[in-house]
């Protein structure tokens, strides 16, 4: 094993100003720093680092997963508020809903879920268990 002294996760995008616009703005993420990328606090204590990359391929698979309380309230706010459009995958074990959730829970198939991007095009999530 590692002796570290902490951890974090990063990815990149193609817009710093707006990735912070984003992530601060409309996710409300704590930002601790901004003078070589946004180095954000995670809700629960973790951390996050974005930067900006030169020819930015967004991620494939879900690069932070949010878990809520209320997954309804929580993509009713996100689609009405703010615009988010959520993400709908024809290969799911379950069918997403009108509002693109996969009702997992209901079919004794994991956490109900829905998936958006953020604008450099990564994939986020809001799951609840």
């Amino acid at each position: 094993m590692i002796n570290a002294l902490s951890t974090f996760s990063g990815f990149s995008v193609d817009d710093i100003e707006k990735a912070k616009e984003f992530y601060v703005g409309t996710l409300e993420l704590a930002l601790k720093d901004d003078s070589m990328g946004l180095q954000l606090e995670l809700p629960g204590g973790g951390k996050l680092f974005i930067y900006e990359k030169p020819g930015h391929k967004p991620a494939e698979f879900t690069v932070l997963n949010f878990v809520v309380e209320n997954i309804d309230e929580t993509v009713d706010h996100l689609a009405g508020d703010h615009g988010i459009t959520f993400e709908r995958y024809p290969d799911m074990p379950g069918p997403q809903d009108e509002k693109g959730i996969m009702r997992g829970k209901a079919a004794n198939q994991g956490p109900d879920i829905a998936w958006f991007k953020d604008p450099a095009g990564n994939i986020l999530s809001v799951i609840e268990d």
